[in-house]
This record gives C-alpha cells, structure tokens and sequence, in this order.
C-alpha cells in the first residue's frame, strides 16, 4: 500500500517469475525481448527497499537496499547503467527536486513508485494505531480527498518532467499492495480500522493509475502478488509494527522479491539471456 517515510512515529523474486514470452498466433512461442538496461529507480521508501531490514552503506537515511525490486531488477540486467535514486520519504516534490538528475537521454527504463507520503499516510495510520474507530476513518477520508482533488497534478508534473528528462525512456509506475488481511489478527488493528486503511490503498492506486495512463506511462499493479499476503497473514509479506520502527507497514524481502518484482517482470518482461 502506500510508502512510510523514514521518519514513521510510533508505528508504522531473488527473481521468481519466469521469462515471459509472446504467443504468435501460429502459437509458437517468440523468444523473450531483449530490454534495454539502462535504468533508473525513482521514489519513496517502497522503491528503495525500506522493510528489508539490509540498506547499502552508502545510501544514508535514503536506506536503499540491495534486495529491494530495482537492485534485484538489475541484477537480472547487466550490462547497463543503474541510478538507483528512490529515497525513503520521498514525495512527489521531491522526486523532483532531487532524483532527476540522474536522467539524461540515454536512460531506456524508469520505474517509480511515489504518492502516499504526499496523501501523508504516516499520521494517518498513527492516527488509526493510536485512536478509535471512528478517528481512523476520519483520518483516512482526509488522506482519499487529498488522494483525489491534489494528488492527480502532482503526479502529473512529476511525470511530465520524468518525459522532458527521459524522453527515450520507458516509465513504469508501480502502485501500493493493501496492507492487511481482513481475518482475526492476534494484538493487530481492529478489522474496520483495516478495512479502511486497504480501501485508502484501492484509491491511491486508482488515482495513480489513471495518471500514469494520461502519461503514456505503464502502470505495474502489486494488490493481487500481495493478496493472502498482507499484515496478520501467516505468511507475510508486509511487516507490522517493528524495531527499527520506520520498517513498520513496508515490504519484507519476500515483498520485494515475489511481490514486486514479478509485478514489474509482468509489464516489461524479462530479459533473454
């Protein structure tokens, strides 16, 4: 769901999918395209990797991660350029001011995922950890207008000056998994308390999407790789509340790698070796 900065208070594949082919209608199989590897990787915390409990020493409090999508991504890749740019935190103003300098006309691929700092979903799930029913709601229906009326052009600026930067560029926008499950949940949030913070991810995710189409951008799904595997899952993929806290209600490795990463494999396709 939507990105924690790295200032989140009191709270919060390894490459899996196959190389995906294209059926002719001979039904022969044509081999996998060969994708173009310089890349960057913009955003906020869900695209550098924050939740992976490993960041690269280098990469301060933007704690960037060689296990998040983009790093695993390259890794499948070499042989090109990687700017590994996404910050934990990172707004859609700051994608701006500050990770586009690593675009120039040669870059082929972008990916970004950016918009829920912005909706500001850290005091909204403080808010939903900390106070009532009610509260919480309340708390996420001011994130969903602000997702709805604001958000769209700030979306829409960041990605116009991706293009001016990038104009050769492919950009995929990756969206935000629905942070829990709906069944019983030991010392977790109450069921309306989830059920309202996943239907803030539904709208963040319909706004992003509808953007990213006006931008001729592809948009990469996540909710359904996630789905089974959100918060009180036995298999989770999504931490809960966790020390270091700003981890809390970001992807775990497996999140990154079985979640995200085939998401993206799915929209541009894996390169032949």
């Amino acid at each position: 769901m939507l990105p924690m900065p790295r200032t989140i208070a009191a709270v919060a594949a390894a490459v899996a999918a196959a190389a995906i082919g294209i059926v002719a209608p001979s039904a022969q199989a044509a081999p996998a395209t060969t994708y173009a590897t310089n890349y960057a990787a913009l955003g906020d915390s869900y695209s550098s990797g924050v939740g992976t409990g490993s960041y690269l020493p280098d990469s301060g409090s933007c704690k960037r991660s060689a296990k998040s999508y983009p790093a695993l991504w390259n890794q499948a890749h070499p042989g090109g350029t990687f700017a590994f740019a996404a910050c934990s935190g990172a707004k859609t103003a700051d994608v701006r001011s500050s990770q586009l300098s690593v675009l120039n006309s040669a870059t082929q691929l972008v990916t970004i995922s950016v918009g829920g700092n912005d909706a500001g979903f850290v005091s909204t799930i403080t808010t939903c950890v900390l106070s009532s029913d009610s509260e919480c709601a309340a708390a996420v229906n001011k994130a969903k207008t602000y997702a709805t009326t604001t958000l769209p052009g700030d979306l829409d600026a960041t990605y116009a000056q991706i293009r001016a930067k990038a104009p050769n560029a492919r950009l995929v926008v990756l969206g935000y998994p629905r942070l829990f499950e709906l069944g019983s949940c030991f010392l977790g949030l109450s069921q309306a308390k989830r059920t309202v913070i996943n239907q803030a991810a539904d709208t963040l995710d319909e706004v992003t999407h509808q953007r990213a189409s006006a931008a001729n951008a592809d948009f990469a799904d996540v909710r359904s790789r996630f789905a089974g595997h959100g918060v009180c899952a036995s298999n989770a993929w999504v931490n809960g509340v966790t020390l270091p806290i700003d981890e809390s209600y970001h992807p775990t490795t497996s999140g990154q790698s079985q979640g995200y990463l085939p998401a993206l494999q799915a929209v541009v396709g894996v390169r032949a070796h």
